[in-house]
């Protein structure tokens, strides 16, 4: 009853003092351990993350500076490929119209060889045709003469030059009634 008696005239609103003494001791050494083991270990396991996550950035910003200098190199080399192909493509063409222009001038060269062959070959057969035409044609010349006058006269016709004379006249004729 007695029991009964001191919780009667306990208040509840106030704690009982031994048990705030044994709740002190209790958050005390549960602070002590926190604070000598478990905080410790946190804060290190915060420090490495924070290490880690600033040299993820770090060589990631490391990463992107490489990939921007290689970016720009590749950038230099592709601008110096094309500027190297134009340049090639330029010397290509220059060779080729040089080469357009050499087998031209062959060309033109080979022509003018031929026709000044052809023309000279035909400059020849025409005077070879044009001595036996004036033979052919002294012959006839001095043979109608011959018959005509009723003697021979082709010797004299070889010593005088008749038939020179007469085929000459004969190509003044054509030159001046061409005019």
């Amino acid at each position: 009853m007695r029991y009964l008696a001191q919780e009667a005239e306990h208040n509840p609103l106030l704690p009982i003092w031994q048990e705030v003494v044994v709740g002190l001791i209790a958050f005390g050494l549960l602070c002590f351990v926190l604070m000598k083991y478990v905080f410790p270990r946190m804060e290190e396991t915060y420090r490495q993350r924070v290490e880690a996550i600033e040299g993820g950035i770090k060589k990631a910003e490391d990463a992107q500076a490489e990939a921007n200098r290689m970016l720009e190199q590749y950038r230099q080399q592709l601008t110096e490929a094309r500027g190297e192909a134009a340049r090639i493509r330029d010397e290509a063409r220059a060779e080729a119209i040089a080469s357009r222009d050499e087998i031209l001038a062959r060309t033109a060269e080979e022509r003018d060889r031929i026709i000044a062959s052809g023309r000279e070959q035909l400059t020849q057969e025409r005077e070879t045709l044009v001595r036996q035409l004036r033979g052919e044609m002294g012959a006839l010349a001095v043979d109608l003469s011959s018959r005509i006058v009723g003697e021979s006269l082709a010797d004299e016709a070889r010593r005088s030059g008749t038939v020179d004379r007469f085929l000459a006249e004969l190509e003044a004729e054509p030159a001046t009634g061409a005019r």
